[in-house]
């Protein structure tokens, strides 16, 4: 009998070889739940139309050990996952054997109100951490949010002692993707850390097999941007083996075999591993005896037991990199994996037979019609006792998403003086003033732009509030008394992230800190600023935090022809139908200061609300003259989309409609047109998003037997005759203004920007583009009184 220290030993190991086979025992389990979820939305489950649902089988069993492990053994509560999309079955297994997901859910898999293709924050019923899907962003994401809980942590908002690991599982093919490199960088100058990026090194896209010669690229890559590479080629069984007599030999013929001749092999099985290494090393030292040592179904086994297979393997990989350093594990993996897919060229988006799942479920003891049961075929001692490893797992004890508490907004913020300004000025003088004032919404600004923060009217922020750096960074200009508009000390209690060029990585920064509440429990008010033409750079990014319903206020300035000098590359045009057409985005565009001073408060209390989303304010650098209010009756109508400027006659037969820095033309074509055509009016479109939102939805509630009051935009032109005409005129796309002909059935003439503009001042581009006073009034004569 072992006493002591020997005792001690013996149970630790067995215990560890108790939890291996646990493990090994869900993975098999989550590989079958997975691989049936799919089976049934694509050959059991009733077709209306006939046609393949999709799923993919394969690329969920080269996931399944890797997950097992992870979240039952290395995972700990405060941790937070994006999963591959393609593995997204596998994360609802996941939650099914632990209660979370229901049997509906699973059989509704890509139907109507089911378990979704990929994981979603927003539409799944599961706990989702980072929705994923567009390839490569759910990966990118986990730096930026490791970066968001360092500035959480710094500011005293988040314990050191809470800090969790920003954890990505991801396909190989994801590497192929440019913003993975762009976010590294950014990575590296943030000195991000608590960071893992899981690779499911599998070797198979969709159309093909990855390049041999990038196996050693990756870990280059990674090692000079200061991450750590954990390579994770041979399981144990291959470890073992390599350490028999022609084990060596072995070993160099499975690191120099090509990455497509070793899924071959692995599809056509033991007989055929067999034959190919006897032909290749059969005639070196002990090679045939330890061949011979394996029959074919082992033989099989010991190939394709890569470190990505193998639960002891992952296990102590994890354990290693039990620190907050960076790292990429390369899971060496066979997709397909335990499936007779398993190495097909075809797999990707292949899926078993009725014949070959019901061969699978055979080996695995399950009865016909126990499909769905958790833990069907193992026994009920067995199945208990999984049943109880999972319940005390980290990962169980995970509490729900935080309900942060809202940031306090002033019923009004400070309007610029100054007879003078355009939107962007005003924008920076506005968020300049809430850095001084030193109340909570200040305090929870945290600004950020790939790398025009100075040219966007960032830098009065900035210069009061400072870079964030967890790292001192000295202002050397100003230590040598260099004079600098830019005083930019960066220090861990700052409130401006600095970013490189990369617009990806700018929307993916504003999407970690708009979900800087349900992660963390502290709430943050984003604010970012592009320049207007380059939010097309990064649209795929800014639809992923879009999509999982982060909160932001995105500023897109300067934008259209009135960047005149800039020329065609710089002067966006269909940002107005972006803005209208992102969907959890409202875009406005104000013309003047205090309609700018109005959208940001509203925008900071939106971005709170339940039912709210981010907003897009797309501003301008032109200067115009500002208008006298003599009352606050049009900020109501501003913020719902839109309001009369000047009020039209009862009854009008005509009126002028604009949006944004072109104001002052329209309302000099208004005076031009006001004495021959009485009760003209104005109409100032400060979104046409949410005009066009309220329409459809109005329209729609027709069909849906649900009562919805008059939308905004037609209050709006009820106050004209019916069949009256609209000019409407914007500096950007005149589709987006152009559609209000069909609210009332109104005749339209649209003037705007549809094609490149060219370098000139403004009076020559707006004469060129038709977008001045004159065209204003040619295009109401030719409406309204047929000239």
């Amino acid at each position: 009998m072992k006493t002591g220290r020997d005792a001690v030993v013996t149970a630790i190991s067995e215990t560890r070889q108790a939890d291996i086979h646990a493990l090994e025992a869900l993975d098999t389990r989550l590989r079958w739940l997975s691989s049936w979820t799919v089976h049934n939305a694509n050959h059991v489950r009733t077709k209306r139309d006939g046609m393949k649902v999709g799923g993919h089988q394969a690329s969920c069993a080269s996931m399944t050990t890797i997950m097992s492990a992870l979240y039952f053994s290395a995972l700990r509560p405060q941790d937070k996952v994006a999963v591959k999309p393609h593995a997204g079955p596998v994360l609802h297994a996941i939650h099914y054997l632990l209660g979370n997901q229901s049997l509906d859910q699973l059989q509704r898999f890509r139907g109507l109100g089911g378990m979704q293709s990929y994981p979603s924050r927003t539409k799944d019923q599961i706990p989702v951490d980072f929705s994923t899907g567009s390839v490569g962003l759910g990966v990118a994401i986990t730096a930026f949010a490791s970066l968001v809980q360092d500035y959480l942590i710094a500011h005293g908002q988040m314990a050191e002692a809470d800090a969790g690991r920003m954890i990505a599982l991801m396909g190989d093919a994801e590497l192929d993707e440019g913003n993975i490199y762009e976010c590294l960088i950014e990575a590296y100058k943030h000195d991000i850390r608590n960071c893992w990026w899981i690779v499911d090194y599998n070797r198979q896209s969709l159309d093909s097999t990855t390049a041999d010669r990038m196996f050693r690229r990756f870990d280059d890559i990674f090692e000079t941007c200061g991450w750590r590479v954990l390579t994770l080629k041979y399981g144990k069984l291959q470890q073992a083996a390599f350490r028999k007599p022609g084990g060596k030999s072995l070993e160099e013929w499975i690191d120099n075999c090509p990455n497509a001749d070793y899924a071959v092999l692995t599809y056509q099985g033991g007989a055929a591993w067999r034959s190919r290494l006897i032909a290749d090393i059969g005639g070196k030292p002990n090679v045939r005896k330890l061949l011979d040592s394996y029959d074919d179904d082992a033989l099989s086994a010991l190939m394709t037991n890569l470190g990505g297979h193998c639960v002891e393997t992952l296990l102590e990989a994890f354990a290693a990199a039990d620190d907050d350093i960076p790292t990429m594990f390369i899971a060496y993996t066979i997709k397909g994996f335990g499936l007779p897919l398993a190495g097909h060229k075809d797999n990707h988006s292949g899926m078993m037979n009725p014949p070959q799942i019901a061969e699978l479920r055979a080996s695995l003891n399950i009865a016909e019609g126990q499909e769905w049961e958790p833990y069907a075929g193992l026994g009920d001692n067995v199945a208990a006792e999984l049943d109880a490893f999972i319940r005390k797992s980290a990962f169980a004890a995970t509490p729900p998403e935080h309900q942060a508490e809202a940031v306090p907004v002033p019923d009004r913020l400070p309007v610029p003086d100054g007879e003078e300004q355009s939107t962007q000025s005003a924008f920076g003088r506005i968020l300049m003033d809430l850095a001084k004032a030193g109340d909570p919404l200040g305090d929870r600004i945290v600004t950020t732009a790939p790398d025009v923060t100075q040219t966007t009217n960032l830098g009065g922020f900035v210069n009061r509030r400072g870079l964030f750096r967890r790292r001192e960074l000295a202002d050397v200009f100003h230590a040598a008394k260099i004079p600098s508009a830019q005083k930019w000390s960066g220090h861990a209690a700052g409130q401006h992230i600095e970013l490189g060029i990369a617009e990806n990585n700018f929307f993916l920064m504003l999407a970690a800190l708009g979900l800087s509440a349900p992660h963390f429990g502290t709430r943050l008010l984003p604010v970012g600023t592009v320049y207007d033409p380059f939010i097309s750079r990064g649209l795929d990014a800014l639809n992923y935090g879009c999509y999982q319903d982060a909160r932001f206020l995105l500023v897109g300035t300067p934008s259209g022809l009135t960047l005149g000098a800039e020329g065609g590359a710089h002067q966006s045009i269909n940002t107005p139908l972006i803005g209208m057409g992102q969907p959890n985005l409202d875009y406005f565009e104000p013309a003047y200061a205090d309609e700018v001073a109005l959208l940001m408060r509203h925008a900071f209390d939106h971005m709170q609300k339940a039912d709210g989303s981010s907003v897009y304010l797309r501003l301008s650098t032109r200067s115009i003259p500002q208008i006298t209010r003599t009352d606050g009756e049009w900020e109501a109508d501003a913020i719902k989309g839109g309001y009369w400027l000047r009020k039209p006659a009862p009854g009008s037969e005509a009126a002028l409609v604009f949006t944004g820095a072109i104001a002052p033309e329209a309302l000099a074509a208004w005076e031009l047109l006001a004495e021959d055509m009485p009760g003209l009016g104005l109409l100032n479109v400060t979104s046409p998003d949410l005009l066009h939102r309220g329409w459809s939805a109005r329209r729609a509630a027709r069909w849906t037997a649900k009562s919805v009051a008059p939308s905004h935009v037609e209050t709006l032109l009820s106050a004209l005759a019916p069949g009256a005409g609209l000019v409407t005129v914007i500096d950007g796309s005149p589709g987006a203004l152009s559609w209000l002909g069909g609210v009332k059935g109104m005749r339209v003439s649209p003037l705007g920007i549809d094609r490149f503009g060219q370098t000139g001042d403004l009076p020559d581009l707006y004469r060129t583009y038709r977008l001045d006073a004159d065209a204003i009034v040619e295009a109401a004569a030719e409406l309204f009184l047929g000239e």
